[in-house]
């Protein structure tokens, strides 16, 4: 009889865009059960990985009195699944299925920090983040960060004392290479979406502040009125209600004629092959997935000096690192970009070879057997 492994996250669009493939993998030495907050993408993923799907209502946000109604669902779940192992991601999630699974008496509890919220955060709002990553960590028998940034702030802030294993060179899930590749059906696609004699910047991931928004149109905006040959494509889905747009952001992003609102799209690579620079002016990350498969899809990458980002790009060799919250060195750089491209090319063919050497998918999840198969013989 197989082991009964279940991977949970807050809500299902991290499960369906964090791990394609890998509980798909998984499920042919393990039982898999997926679990997320209700969703139409937790269906989507049962579909595609071929596992089953259980979904438990949970709040990204904190809300005392729904964490404890997500806890206890999560204990009743665990106590029926009695599961051997139970791996979580997202801080929501990592929180409420660690406490639930040592409740139970899991006998593998594994939480993979793919991201920091505390560091940027202030006063009280920075404690109670630590105290919930700690009171994680304790309840946990293994603790993942998915990056050295992130292993380097659990251990600056004392978050655990507990061993700290980075699997391979970082991030959850690797890049398919295969997949993230300028095929003709892709190029296709993209030559729709190009508008000949331009230079395109593309952002990929949730249009918030959080992101870098407000900057990087303030940044775009100043770029397009010396140069009206650049454009700007936002790939992405708006989060009003947890982290809005300044007013105006939102209005010039919406109606500017070099500026191209896509919304959330399932398949990326079409606009990734469309443009020329890569722009992710994040503020904070774990180990962002998308600056890996702009590499992938051979694009130089303009990103905030923050984790994941400044391990995935080397400095002028396949993109630019800029400080976070800087309109004008993300201007400058977006400048630097536009106006040499022999630069520009020198770095877009570093791009795809770089992430191919250092995080190709089969050899993350060999990584990721190799873990589960370590649990088995303690």
């Amino acid at each position: 009889m197989k082991r009964k492994v279940i991977r949970i996250t807050t809500i299902p669009m991290s499960l369906n865009i964090l791990f394609p493939g890998q509980l798909k993998m998984l499920s042919e030495e393990y039982e898999v059960v997926a679990v997320s907050s209700p969703g139409k993408e937790l269906d989507e993923v049962g579909r595609r990985e071929g596992v089953r799907t259980v979904a438990v209502p949970m709040e990204r946000h904190i809300s005392p009195f729904k964490d404890l109604v997500s806890l206890y669902r999560l204990v009743r779940l665990f106590r029926k699944e009695k599961p051997w192992m139970v791996h979580s991601h997202t801080p929501k999630a990592g929180l409420l299925a660690m406490l639930a699974a040592w409740m139970c008496g899991v006998p593998v509890r594994i939480h993979t920090f793919t991201g920091l919220v505390f560091p940027t955060a202030v006063g009280m709002k920075q404690r109670l983040l630590m105290a919930t990553d700690r009171l994680t960590c304790a309840c946990a028998t293994l603790v993942n960060p998915e990056g050295k940034g992130v292993k380097r702030d659990l251990e600056r802030y004392h978050i655990t004392s507990k061993p700290l294993r980075i699997i391979g060179n970082g991030n959850v899930n690797g890049i398919d290479l295969s997949y993230f590749s300028r095929t003709q059906e892709v190029c296709k696609t993209a030559a729709t979406v190009r508008e000949e004699g331009c230079i395109t910047f593309c952002f990929v991931g949730r249009v918030v502040g959080d992101k870098g928004m407000n900057e990087l149109v303030r940044a775009f905006l100043r770029l397009y009125a010396q140069h009206t040959q650049v454009r700007l494509l936002l790939v992405g889905p708006f989060e009003d209600e947890l982290d809005p747009l300044q007013p105006d952001t939102k209005q010039i992003l919406l109606n500017h004629p070099a500026i191209r609102f896509m919304g959330w799209q399932s398949d990326i690579r079409p606009f990734l092959a469309a443009s020329d620079v890569f722009v992710f002016p994040s503020y904070r990350e774990g180990f962002p997935n998308v600056v890996l498969q702009a590499g992938a899809m051979g694009l130089p990458c303009i990103v905030t000096d923050i984790n994941g980002c400044n391990e995935i790009v080397q400095e002028g060799v396949n993109g630019l690192i800029i400080p976070p919250r800087d309109e004008n060195c993300l201007y400058e750089a977006m400048y630097r970009l536009a106006t040499h491209p022999e630069e520009r090319e020198s770095m877009a063919q570093q791009a795809r070879p770089m992430i191919a050497n250092r995080y190709e998918q089969h050899d993350l999840w060999n990584k990721l057997k190799e873990i589960y198969q370590a649990q088995i013989k303690k």
